[in-house]
């Protein structure tokens, strides 16, 4: 019995330890991460032939946890980018809202090719509800 109860303490113990070393990988490659994908987003907007380009990472813009994705300043504007990705048929599409200096999300842009494929087939619905999250999160970041 007591070999059995070492074991699983054991087991326990290795699952808790790779957890947290997965976990302070994931946290610290943050910035590494951050500047990877604006590298690519930038190679998107030069595959479509559009002037836009993301100027440099927004570290924790918001607080909101409920708010996945990456925030970037643009390019000779005021306007910022939000990055993140939306679960279509069990996939990720990759998007991109464009905001306004005011707070407002003034485009979505699909940031891969399946993404502009099936971007129109996604439901506005779904698609309002991270534009009103988006909106929701500067409106507060403005606040602080």
């Amino acid at each position: 019995m007591n070999s059995g109860l070492k074991d699983k303490a054991l087991l326990t113990a290795w699952v808790t330890g790779l957890l947290l070393i997965i976990s302070l990988i994931w946290i610290f490659s943050q910035p590494l991460q951050s500047r990877y994908l604006m590298r690519t987003v930038n190679s998107v907007f030069m595959n479509n032939n559009d002037a836009r380009r993301l100027a440099s990472p927004i570290p924790r813009m918001t607080d909101n946890a409920n708010l996945l994705g990456y925030w970037y300043s643009m390019n000779n504007s005021q306007d910022k980018m939000f990055v993140f990705a939306v679960f279509q048929d069990g996939i990720l599409i990759p998007l991109g809202a464009v905001i306004s200096g005011d707070g407002n999300v003034n485009e979505l842009i699909p940031l891969s090719a399946h993404a502009m494929q099936i971007f129109d087939s996604i439901p506005k619905s779904i698609l309002q509800v991270y534009i009103r999250r988006i909106e929701t999160a500067v409106i507060t970041q403005g606040d602080k």
